[in-house]
């Protein structure tokens, strides 16, 4: 674990794993998460080449909240890394609430960023021809209910929620998301991805709420950037199982960003799309630096 200082006197925490001559893989994680690795996939990564960098977005674990940060504010933290570790371009992969932080560095980053991948991610809630809770969990629909009433009613609602994920273990973990797991995702979450979903989300609410609470606010507001105007490469990855981020934002996706290679996986939810697709993921990727 690494972190750094920011000009802005926040501290940023990360963490970099895999051969230190590789194509840095920015890796987004959802909401809530924190910068830690399951180990498997950094080894995926490694066999590509890559060089993995996760970072704990503001107000998660050790980085200092940001109130008031946008979905393109991600852009400039990521900046802020690849510039500390001396890394000029990157790839990167969003899963789940990380898809938008993805995008927003195709977006914003685009001499730097050679490729993007949102996972199971969010679309914008501000769009007009999509129902954005229709075939979420119960969860939430109560969650993102919370986030339109504001900031105080959000932060009631997840304080709430904090037991449930302060001492949460592999073992409780799925039953922990209840509605919002599909069948498919419960036979996926088992064993040690089990155990990294709960120590991340262990650490996400290490210190509070401010970093869940930000980043559903930033969900709900103007992204900071225009999806539309993206000219670097970018790949959507959507399970039709997938209770957390319906079906329905990845076609919403497909659709309204330039030039994206779209996989639509009828069979697959959120989890078990990333522990399916990683490697083709990462393969999609590499051959876009590849031909360039």
């Amino acid at each position: 674990m690494a972190n750094l200082s920011l000009a802005d006197g926040r501290t940023l925490e990360y963490l970099v794993a895999g051969p230190a001559d590789g194509m840095p893989l920015v890796l987004h994680s959802g909401t809530p998460s924190a910068a830690r690795f399951h180990d498997p996939m950094v080894a995926t990564a490694t066999k590509h080449g890559l060089r993995t960098i996760a970072i704990s977005r503001p107000g998660y674990a050790g980085s200092t909240a940001q109130p008031g940060r946008t979905v393109g504010s991600a852009a400039l933290d990521v900046a802020a890394v690849l510039d500390a570790i001396g890394a000029s371009q990157f790839l990167t992969v969003g899963w789940s609430g990380g898809g938008p932080h993805a995008l927003a560095c195709a977006a914003l980053l685009p001499e730097r960023c050679l490729g993007a991948a949102t996972v199971a991610g969010v679309a914008p809630y501000t769009a007009a021809d999509l129902d954005w809770l229709a075939g979420m969990g119960a969860e939430n629909i109560e969650e993102f209910g919370a986030a339109v009433a504001g900031s105080v009613p959000l932060g009631d609602y997840l304080t709430a929620q904090l037991p449930a994920l302060t001492d949460v273990t592999g073992d409780q973990v799925a039953d922990s998301l209840g509605d919002l797991i599909s069948d498919v995702d419960r036979r996926a979450l088992t064993g040690d991805f089990a155990d990294f979903m709960a120590t991340a989300f262990r650490a996400a609410v290490s210190t509070g709420i401010n970093g869940w609470r930000d980043d559903d606010l930033a969900f709900i507001e103007e992204w900071g950037f225009d999806l539309t105007a993206i000219t670097t490469p970018v790949a959507v990855w959507q399970g039709e199982q997938d209770r957390m981020v319906p079906y329905a934002h990845g076609r919403w996706l497909a659709t309204h960003v330039p030039g994206a290679t779209v996989h639509l996986e009828p069979a697959e939810g959120h989890l078990s799309l990333m522990l399916l697709a990683f490697d083709a993921i990462l393969g999609e990727l590499k051959g876009w630096v590849s031909s360039r």
